[in-house]
């Protein structure tokens, strides 16, 4: 009798799907801004990333990148190889011309699903000469395709984002590599934010968020939380430790009466190191009515510590920001999870001229 096959299926090699380079980043909520060679000679990078932050995306991760050819080609690997695009026979050279061997400066962007598309609008088309005015490419441009076809080159325009979170994969693949996914959290630059139940309740979450955002602050992240007894009690942790300082009130009872089955709203507030007490002199002083004007809770407030203590229960002051880093991770695993620190931005937002080596 011959020998009995092994009818073992034979070890295949296969390659991970394609575009997936890195594992933990939610690409609906990441892409990747590169600042082109011409920004850079033109020093306007600074400009077009401060332009895009201004429209609350947060930017992170900024880095110096001299541009290899693999890098510029799989870039344009639509433009080079899409049977549907008339190609020219010198694009290759002339995206090598452009590319290979020049600094380009590339970063991070986060902010909600559907970042992509918002990022392409204020980017602007492809031909300067007809991008909308209030575009980066319309604003600070000064090439046009006409131009460039004539000089036999690329079109000159400043910026390229992410077109979808497919894109945004293959592209941080391409600039940034699997080994700079983002890791630990920053929590020097970010907070978390509570809107309490008064505040869903009085319909002034979106007044809440707008304000601490019109100070400047990238507001990312939010979500409509049910609260579980246990995330009130270990975010008022410190009132039930020292609840002797309360002998005329049931601290328990209080929380679970105010928080339990009750629904508030979430967000991450970032900024720079310092400010987390920026976000607390915004919120203004715990009892609304001795709170400063200009703050949230002196011109939104509608409660009183007084009222409060002659009702048993806790005050009503809307909203609630991290005191300090150690609470904004602490805060974070008690109304996110551990399992959502892809919403966090590990370095803090963009600024200006402090390029990573």
């Amino acid at each position: 009798m011959g020998r009995l096959r092994d009818r073992r299926r034979p070890a295949v090699s296969r390659k991970p799907p394609s575009g997936t380079v890195v594992e933990g980043i939610d690409f609906d909520r990441w892409a990747v801004v590169l600042c082109k060679p011409d920004a850079v000679a033109r020093g306007l990078v600074d400009t077009v990333l401060q332009r895009i932050a201004a429209t609350g995306v947060v930017i992170t991760g900024r880095r110096d990148v001299t541009a290899q050819a693999w890098q510029a080609h799989v870039a344009y690997h639509d433009l080079l190889t899409d049977p549907r695009r008339v190609s020219h026979p010198l694009l290759p050279e002339r995206i090598d011309a452009t590319y290979v061997g020049r600094p380009v400066v590339v970063a991070l962007a986060h902010g909600e699903p559907g970042v992509h598309a918002r990022l392409r609008q204020l980017i602007g088309r492809t031909d300067p000469a007809h991008a909308v005015p209030g575009t980066i490419r319309r604003d600070l441009g000064d090439d046009s395709i006409t131009a460039a076809n004539a000089e036999k080159r690329l079109v000159r325009n400043l910026v390229h984002t992410s077109d979808d979170p497919g894109a945004a994969r293959r592209e941080f693949g391409t600039w940034f590599g699997s080994c700079h996914a983002p890791g630990t959290p920053d929590f020097e630059r970010c907070s978390v934010i509570l809107c309490k139940p008064d505040a869903v309740e009085r319909n002034m979450v979106d007044a809440v968020l707008g304000r601490i955002a019109a100070a400047g602050i990238a507001v990312t992240g939010r979500r409509d939380i049910t609260v579980e007894a246990w995330q009130a009690h270990v975010h008022y942790w410190d009132l039930l430790v020292d609840a002797d300082w309360f002998p005329d009130r049931d601290i328990p009872a209080c929380l679970d009466a105010m928080y339990a089955d009750q629904t508030v709203v979430v967000a991450l507030a970032h900024g720079e190191p310092g400010f987390h007490e920026r976000l607390r002199q915004l919120l203004g002083h715990f009892d609304p009515t001795h709170a400063a004007a200009g703050t949230i809770r002196g011109d939104l407030g509608d409660d009183s510590l007084d009222a409060a203590l002659a009702q048993k229960r806790l005050v009503r002051n809307l909203v609630h920001t991290s005191d300090d880093p150690g609470a904004a991770r602490r805060d974070f695993g008690t109304w996110f999870g551990a399992g959502h620190r892809e919403l966090l931005v590990p370095q803090g937002p963009f600024e200006p001229a402090s390029a990573d080596a």
